[in-house]
């Protein structure tokens, strides 16, 4: 059943990216709807997502490496 919780949180990882992506695209594009800074704001965006999808992945995966190697050293 635990090797069935990680597969979760795998997943949820993949979904956060995913939103995060997205996210920082759409509203790069909603702002430069606004602005009329036609490719400016939606590679900011895009860069602010991939920023913040790469941190948030580092901090979730982190908690589940290290349980990892510490059932690895209890084996």
């Amino acid at each position: 059943m635990d090797k069935w919780i990680q597969g979760i949180k795998l997943i949820g990882v993949g979904f956060y990216i995913c939103a995060c992506i997205i996210g920082g695209a759409l509203a790069g594009v909603w702002l430069d709807s606004k602005f009329d800074t036609q490719p400016m704001l939606i590679l900011i965006g895009l860069i602010l997502g991939l920023v913040i999808a790469f941190w948030g992945v580092f901090q979730m995966l982190m908690p589940i490496i290290k349980e990892y190697n510490r059932k690895k050293e209890g084996k």
